[in-house]
């Protein structure tokens, strides 16, 4: 048997799943990907064991180790998705930022966004945001308004 074959089969495989992880924005879709990622190594190492001919076959023995490993961390990322999916309606992994950890740099801008939220709201007229007068909405320019007062 030629090792090109399979060799090419897994790099393909491989290439697909990494494409998976890097594309993709849903987090149960990025777990399937992983695991082609996974079969692609799987399928190498069991070739590789048949091209040496080894007598322990410990490529193989790899292999059924590997396929614990993916089943373990299919069953705790299905069961995190999954508790994700139920406290926010979506398993959407851009709409998870949120859980990632901020530094003081993340946690000064969002206190002046909600700053800048909050004084929007109180110079808000009732049928829509009146822009208060002498400010325009464009910071570096001025208007014919201001240039003459």
């Amino acid at each position: 048997m030629h090792l090109a074959y399979p060799a090419v089969l897994a790099a393909l495989l491989f290439c697909t799943g990494l494409y998976g992880v890097l594309a993709r924005r849903n987090a149960i879709l990025v777990l399937m990907s992983v695991e082609l990622m996974l079969n692609a190594v799987n399928l190498n190492l069991v070739a590789f064991d048949v091209w040496l001919r080894d007598t322990l076959h410990s490529g193989q023995a790899l292999t059924l180790f590997t396929i614990a490993i993916a089943a373990a961390e299919i069953g705790i990322g299905l069961a995190i998705v999954l508790a994700v999916y139920r406290n926010r309606g979506s398993s959407d992994i851009d709409r998870l930022c949120d859980t990632a950890e901020t530094d003081a740099a993340d946690a000064e801008i969002d206190a002046a966004v909600a700053a800048d939220a909050e004084s929007a709201d109180t110079d808000a007229e009732p049928h829509g945001r009146a822009e208060p007068a002498g400010k325009s909405t464009n910071a570096g320019t001025t208007t014919n308004a201001e240039a003459t007062s």
